[in-house]
């Protein structure tokens, strides 16, 4: 594997920002592409870190780099500081960035599909949200979408009683609107997603402050017939618990290149 710190400009943002990325080695090992594809072309998931973190989060918490070796998988960590992954009332155009200047940039500094059926995404705590979103918003770009302890109900976590995101954040993000917007809202954009949405994994620990609106978004998701593999096990809104779950969700990926069993 290859593992960088790739540091760019953004024109959407204005500003240089980073990202950390790995990247497949080819190797005897690695599975062929399948059918169709360009040859050394792999597929990519965009994996997204939470509030308080940043793009090397997934790489110095976990062990990311070892558990995609095997799978011919490109992993792209992006920069995105505390932005909810949304275009900021008062900040830079975060949702701009990750959806239109990032991919494009990727492909022209990698070699990496742009097919849908090779297209993922997943993240954290605010990551998990961000990458729902993604899917919601933009279903026709990826092949399946995952949530590990995903602030996945941001309307009821401005006010919620245990532990209310801080109104400063809100603020940047959204202004003084009484709620995110319908576009911002991820029970609101489960409850008219379409016949096209990709395949979607929420995982939280039974004892994290989100588990209740992780619930909630299952609910919605399920009433409105989205595909859905939910995975509420034991476990707290800290590293131990992603490091184990980013594995489940690997192996839950349909991955065209996967490599056979045995």
């Amino acid at each position: 594997m290859a593992l960088m710190r790739c540091d760019f400009d953004s024109e959407a943002l204005g500003v240089s920002t980073s990202m950390t990325v790995i990247l497949p080695q080819p190797d005897q090992t690695r599975p062929k592409p399948p059918t169709g594809t360009a040859d050394g072309d792999p597929p990519v998931l965009y994996l997204l870190h939470g509030l308080s973190d940043d793009d090397t989060a997934w790489t110095r918490q976990t062990c990311i780099e070892r558990y995609v070796a095997s799978l011919g998988l490109a992993v792209v960590m992006p920069q995105a500081g505390r932005s909810f992954y949304a275009d900021e009332t008062h900040g830079n155009r975060y949702w701009t960035f990750l959806t239109e200047e990032l991919p494009q940039v990727c492909r022209s500094f990698f070699r990496l599909s742009d097919r849908r059926e090779d297209t993922f995404v997943a993240g954290l705590s605010m990551g998990g949200y961000g990458a729902v979103k993604w899917a919601l918003r933009q279903p026709e770009r990826f092949a399946a979408a995952a949530s590990l302890s995903g602030a996945l109900n941001v309307a009821h976590r401005r006010y919620a009683p245990d532990r209310p995101l801080d109104p400063d954040v809100w603020h940047t993000v959204w202004g003084d609107a009484p709620t995110a917007g319908p576009d911002d809202d991820t029970v609101a954009l489960v409850g008219r997603a379409g016949a096209d949405t990709p395949p979607l994994y929420v995982a939280c620990g039974t004892e994290d402050f989100l588990y209740d609106d992780n619930e909630r978004f299952v609910a919605a998701a399920r009433d409105r017939g989205v595909p859905v593999t939910v995975d509420f096990s034991p476990g707290d809104h800290d590293w131990p618990y992603w490091d184990a779950t980013i594995r489940d969700v690997l192996a839950w990926l349909p991955l065209r290149t996967r490599p056979a069993a045995g």
